[in-house]
This record gives structure tokens, C-alpha cells and sequence, in this order.
């Protein structure tokens, strides 16, 4: 029977075959069309064998949002939180495992990216259309790209000449008028070299003030951003270059209207202008010297210069810095896999020298006063080092990576980053990590804390600020579970960091001023708990959903006026939990595409002096301490896909939440009261965007 069935089905193709195709089958030749197997792409993706608790920010996943910029490239992300520095210069920090961003290494390309003076809006200075992806580590990192990685590091790739689109068009424009242009090209020089630029331009020059404080929810914003890079590839040898510039203004603080009734009565409008000038570059350099065993050396140079002339009403941070990096390793394999394909042990190794300069050019001081503004700030540090990194693998179920590195500052003298990273897999569908490790950085009073610049805060800051160091532990568990012909990916995670030594920030002393303490010298405590389940699955073809939950206990030691002590308590303006449903569907033959997230972020508590302002009912009390309440957060985008460009619509804090009276006195900035650093929720309404999307691919890439 079974071989009637098939001479059967032989017999019916032959007559459904059309008379063309009869003849071909004549002739004996036959021809088949082009077939294309398309898979759709996670957008987020956890490297299974890597002994780093890492996670893949895609292309693809940047697209489901309007990801202006590195900033908001984390709206889908449970683990890294995005929030407003203050409620005047639109300047946003990040958060990682309960920490803000200055504890995080950020970097592009594994060259120094934002840090120090380039922190306030350093993550707005990279476009999203220009970043082929972003890696998120969590816990410690490798010794390879430094120390400073204290909670994490992230990393962003460029988009790379040799592969890009030769011509990319992004276009937004959304509901206050913030507009938006990115203009990327690449080309092919010849088979060894190829050339890329990218171009991005953005503008918002309306005034909202939807709160009807006298403020503007956004200030005014007007930013170049261009840069060049160049790829060689030659034999066993490769080169990189990039260079890019960029400039920025953003212009905030009163309304028109409440600059002219100052003006009116004879006094000084408040206003924010803030200026600042960047260039940077890299130069990358490698060559293999045996591929049996991945033996080569790569040199990786690197330099900025961050110049900002910043003013807040008539308070005045004019600031410089020049950073020069250098990175030499070699890397080799003590085995040669072709030789032995029995053995299913690797070792590797990566070693080398690394040196980092900057130089801190820095002056605070009040316009009105002249007679009291102190003298510039200069600071040189030199930071020279050695590291090693160790890793062995034992086919594809453990993975071991053991770093160290002794660095020496001309400022702090001595220091060993010695972090240790295991990876564990007794099933395919089981996997444990787990992580270990020190981090050091070189703290700056006022680029850490530029958040209370915005505001009439006295800052007192002790004569030496210590080095910052930190100690970090986290495990993960990770199990892959077959439903069908699916999979739900789930994972649970623990992370621990502690500060040994640094500086604490109190702003519970007193609401008038932030005071500034070393830890060790103080004997102060500052540590974090950050636990995590996140589970993820294809329910359907096309269909995907995330669902995470997050829990962050933060806590640091500040001065109890009342008790006159010290005291560890909550660290003030720090949500308690975060949870976030993300969903994405792209229909067959990607056509369209729907993207929605929900985020419900927790209570934290407000510091000590706050007073709840009369008739808002966005906070509680609790045995005598301030909280404001918890709040979501809706987005949403329906993108349409036409062969060589898309049309993309969406929406952003849908629930339209709001922070009522986010700053404190904006009625007179003069006040001792004024303040606009006590931000927790979003401080404008509901926002509809537009955009347009086009590329001209490469023909290899069709």
C-alpha cells in the first residue's frame, strides 16, 4: 500500500507539472528557483557558552523602538534601568544591578567610550542607526579591557564598512517636534580596504511646559554628530581606524514667558545653556601569527578631548578633559585542535600592558560672586598596567576564565583587579555561572553628581577623595525547557556588590546641600542585592514574549540629623523593584511588525527634608519616612516593511505618568529650596513619533 501511495503522488506531480517545465524534464536538465529560508532573529540574545553572564542587544531589537540614541536602547531591558539625572537638563543615567552608571564600564568598540566628563550625555552622543549591537555583562568582566568595571560592562559595535548597507536613511520626527536624521554610507575601496560615514543631526527648538511650573519638561536641543571609520584587511594582518566629532547645545531651565516677568522685575531669568565640544578616535591594529593556534597580538590606541561650558542660572562648571589610552595583548591557544581532534580540553591565554592618561581641567563658581570663585582644578592621572587572563574549556560543559591585573595611579599608587568567571553545564538545558572579582575607578565630584548642579545644593567635599573600590558576586541559572517544538528560555540570577572604600553622596543631611564621604575613612557602609527572573519563548511562529521581575535592595550610610549619626538606610530615589512584559510579532514575510512593552517600576524612598507637595497624592508615609508610589510605563510601535525601506509609528509613556512638581521652588530658582534633582518618574507626558527607514544593500547582502 505504502508503495502505491508513492507511485501515486509520482504520477499526479508529473501531471500538475506545467508544459515548460515538461520540456525542461525532456532535455534532462533540470533548473530550480532561488530559495530563500528565512528565520527570524532574537532580538535579545544569552550566549550559552561564554563564561560571562552576557546578553546580545541586536540591530533588529533597537528597531522595535524609536532608540534615538544608546539611551533609550534599554527600554526592553529588565537589567539596565534608564532614568532623568534632574528635571532640567534632560540629562539620563543608567542603573546596573542597583547601581548608577558611573559603576559601569561603557565602552565602544572595547575602547573607552563614556567616562568622566562625558557621563552627563555621553550615552546621547551614539545614535541608535549607527550601532550594530550592544553587549551587556553583568557582574565582573575581563581584566583585558581594564579595571573600572565594577557592576558590569557594556559594550557598543559600531556598524562595520566592510558589511554595512552602502546608503541608510533614518528619519523620525515625534509630537514635540524633536526631529531626527541619520545618514550612514559605506564603501568598498578596494578587496583589502573599505571606508564608512555616518552623519547625524537632531533638533527640538520648542518650548513645552506642560506642568505649567515656569520650566521647560525638555529643554531645547541642537546636536552634529559625524564620523569616519576605515576597515584593512591584509593577509593575516587587520587595521581599524574611526575618528568622530560632535557638537551639542541644549538650552532649558524658565519658560519664555517667565524669563520676561523676571527680566519684568529686575531680576535674573534662570536659565540652563550647556555647550559642549567632542572629538575622539581609535586606531586598532592586529596580526595573527599562526592560525592553528589563534596566536596574534593586537594594538588598540585611543584619544578624547571633552570640552563643556555649562551654566545653571548663574552657577557656571566649565570643565576639559584629554584621555589617551593604550592597549597591547597577545593571545595564543597551548593546543592545536587539528592536531589532536580527540582531545576535548582548550587552553588560552591573553596577556599584556595597558596604559591610561587623563587630564581634568575643571572650575565651579557663581557668576554673581566673583571675589569667591576658587581657582581651576587640574588633575593628571597616569594609570600604567599589566594583565594576564587564563581560560580553560572542557568541551561544551565547562568553561573556566581566571583574570589578573596590577595597575599603578600616580594618585592612588598600587592596585591588583584579580576576578574569576565559571560556567557550568551538566545537561544542555541546564547551565550555571557563576562570577567573582574587584573593581577600581577614579572618582570626580562633580561629573559623578552633575544631577545637583541643578539646583541651589551647597557641596562639601573632603580635602582627598579616595579611590573607588568595589567587590562583586553574582551566580545565574539558566534552564532551556522544550515545549513542543519551542523552547522557554528561564533564568534566575543573584548579584551582590559591595563599595569598600569610595565616595558616598548624602543627600539626607541636609536638603539645602550634598555632602560628599570617603567610605573607609568614615567607616560608612554601601552595598546592593539585586535579584532576577526573567523568562522568554516563541509561543507562536513570529510571536515572542518576554516577562522579567526584578527585585534591588540598596543601601547606604548617611547622616541622621535627628539621631545626630550615621545610620544604613535605603539609598534615596532608588526603585525597590521593576517588572517588564515585552511582546513582538512580525507577521509572514515580514510585512508588518507589532511591538508593545509594559514596565512597572517600584516605590523608593525620598530623602530626609523632602515635604510632599500640598495636594499630590504620588507619595506615602511609612513609619515617618517619604516613599513616592510605584508607576508604569506603556510603549508601543506598528512598523510597515517595504522591500528597501519601512514606515514606523509608536508611542511612548502611553499611561501618560507624569512627576507632579518634579522640581521643588521652581517658583523662584533663587530660593535655598530650589532643587530639581528629587526625579524619579517621567517628567513629560505621553509622546507620538514618526519614522522612516531606508537602505540600499549591498548585493551580496540581498
Amino acid at each position: 500500500m505504502r508503495q502505491n501511495r508513492y507511485i501515486s503522488a509520482f504520477i499526479l506531480s508529473i501531471l500538475f507539472i506545467p508544459a515548460a517545465a515538461q520540456d525542461t524534464l525532456n532535455t534532462n536538465d533540470f533548473r530550480l528557483n532561488e530559495v530563500q529560508v528565512v528565520q527570524r532573529r532574537k532580538g535579545v540574545t544569552k550566549s550559552r557558552t561564554s563564561a560571562f553572564d552576557t546578553e546580545k542587544i541586536s540591530a533588529d531589537q533597537l528597531c522595535t523602538a524609536a532608540c534615538c540614541n544608546l539611551s533609550e536602547s534599554f527600554e526592553n531591558s529588565a537589567s539596565v534601568d534608564v532614568a532623568y539625572a534632574d528635571a532640567a537638563t534632560g540629562a539620563k543615567q543608567i542603573r546596573l544591578l542597583g547601581l548608577s552608571g558611573t559603576y559601569v564600564q561603557l565602552l565602544t568598540e572595547n575602547t573607552p567610550g563614556i567616562r568622566g566628563l562625558a557621563q552627563l550625555f555621553g550615552m546621547e552622543y551614539i545614535p541608535g542607526p549607527w550601532m550594530n549591537s550592544i553587549q551587556v555583562s553583568k557582574g565582573t568582566s575581563s581584566v583585558i579591557n581594564g579595571y573600572e568595571a565594577m557592576t558590569g560592562q557594556i559594550n557598543v559595535e559600531f556598524l562595520k564598512p566592510q558589511t554595512s548597507d552602502h546608503l541608510s536613511v533614518n528619519a523620525m520626527l515625534s509630537r514635540e517636534t524633536h526631529a531626527e536624521l541619520n545618514l550612514t554610507g559605506a564603501w568598498d575601496v578596494d578587496e583589502r580596504c573599505a571606508t564608512g560615514l555616518f552623519v547625524h543631526g537632531q533638533g527640538m527648538g520648542l518650548e513645552f511646559d506642560h506642568n505649567k511650573d515656569g520650566f521647560l519638561d525638555m529643554p531645547k536641543n541642537y546636536q552634529t554628530n559625524i564620523m569616519n571609520r576605515w576597515y584593512i584587511k591584509d593577509g593575516d594582518y587587520t587595521g581599524q581606524i574611526l575618528v568622530r566629532g560632535i557638537y551639542d547645545r541644549r538650552l532649558g531651565g524658565q519658560t519664555r514667558e517667565q524669563r520676561q516677568l523676571f527680566s519684568d522685575n529686575g531680576r535674573t531669568p534662570y536659565t540652563i545653556d550647556l555647550r559642549t565640544r567632542r572629538i575622539d578616535g581609535f586606531v586598532k591594529n592586529g596580526y595573527v601569527f599562526d592560525h592553528s593556534l589563534n596566536r596574534s597580538i593586537g594594538i588598540i590606541t585611543a584619544a578624547s578631548y571633552h570640552s563643556q561650558d555649562n551654566s545653571y542660572g548663574t552657577k557656571t562648571w566649565d570643565a576639559s578633559q584629554v584621555n589617551a589610552y593604550l592597549n597591547a595583548i597577545f593571545q595564543t591557544n597551548f593546543e592545536n585542535p587539528e592536531l589532536d581532534p580527540e582531545d576535548n580540553h582548550e587552553h588560552k591565554l591573553s596577556a599584556g600592558l595597558s596604559v591610561n592618561f587623563d587630564r581634568f581641567n575643571e572650575r565651579v563658581y557663581d557668576v554673581t560672586l566673583p571675589e569667591q570663585a576658587a581657582p581651576a582644578q587640574i588633575t593628571n592621572e597616569v594609570t600604567p598596567g599589566v594583565f594576564a587572563e587564563y581560560t580553560y574549556m572542557y568541551k561544551e560543559k565547562l568553561t573556566l576564565l581566571a583574570g589578573l591585573r596590577a595597575d599603578w595611579s600616580n594618585r592612588y599608587g598600587v592596585f591588583v583587579t584579580p576576578r574569576m568567571n565559571i560556567r557550568y553545564a551538566p545537561f544542555e538545558w541546564w547551565t550555571l555561572r557563576g562570577s567573582v572579582g574587584l573593581g577600581y575607578r577614579s572618582p570626580n565630584a562633580f561629573a559623578d553628581h552633575a544631577g545637583y548642579l541643578a539646583g541651589n545644593r551647597g557641596w562639601h567635599l573632603p580635602e582627598h577623595i579616595a579611590q573607588e573600590r568595589a567587590v562583586n558576586a553574582g551566580a545565574t541559572m539558566t534552564f532551556y525547557i522544550p515545549l513542543g517544538n519551542k523552547e522557554l528560555q528561564l533564568s534566575g540570577e543573584y548579584y551582590y556588590t559591595r563599595l569598600t572604600d569610595g565616595v558616598i553622596a548624602d543627600i539626607d543631611r541636609d536638603p539645602h546641600a550634598v555632602y560628599l564621604y570617603n567610605i573607609r575613612t568614615n567607616k560608612l557602609q554601601s552595598f546592593a542585592h539585586n535579584w532576577q527572573l526573567e523568562a522568554t519563548m516563541e509561543i507562536l511562529r513570529g510571536w515572542t514574549m518576554t516577562a522579567a521581575f526584578r527585585y534591588t535592595d540598596v543601601r547606604q550610610s548617611s547622616f541622621n540629623t535627628a539621631a545626630n549619626t550615621f545610620q544604613l538606610r535605603e539609598k534615596p530615589l532608588q526603585n525597590r523593584f521593576k517588572g517588564i512584559i515585552t511582546t513582538s510579532y512580525q507577521t509572514p514575510l515580514k510585512k508588518w511588525q507589532f511591538d508593545f512593552t509594559a514596565q512597572f517600576n517600584g516605590p523608593g524612598r525620598m530623602p530626609d527634608g523632602f515635604v510632599i507637595p500640598n495636594g499630590n497624592g504620588q507619595y506615602y508615609v511609612s513609619d515617618g519616612v517619604t516613599y513616592h508610589k510605584w508607576y508604569p510605563q506603556l510603549m508601543a510601535q506598528v512598523t510597515k516593511y517595504f522591500r528597501s525601506c519601512s514606515l514606523y509609528i509608536g508611542a511612548e509613556n502611553m499611561s501618560n505618568f507624569t512627576q507632579g512638581n518634579p522640581i521643588v521652588s521652581a517658583e523662584d530658582p533663587y530660593m535655598p529650596d530650589f532643587d530639581a534633582s528629587m526625579v524619579w518618574a517621567p517628567t513629560h507626558g505621553w509622546k507620538l513619533y514618526l519614522g522612516f527607514r531606508y537602505a540600499l544593500s549591498r548585493p551580496d547582502n540581498d
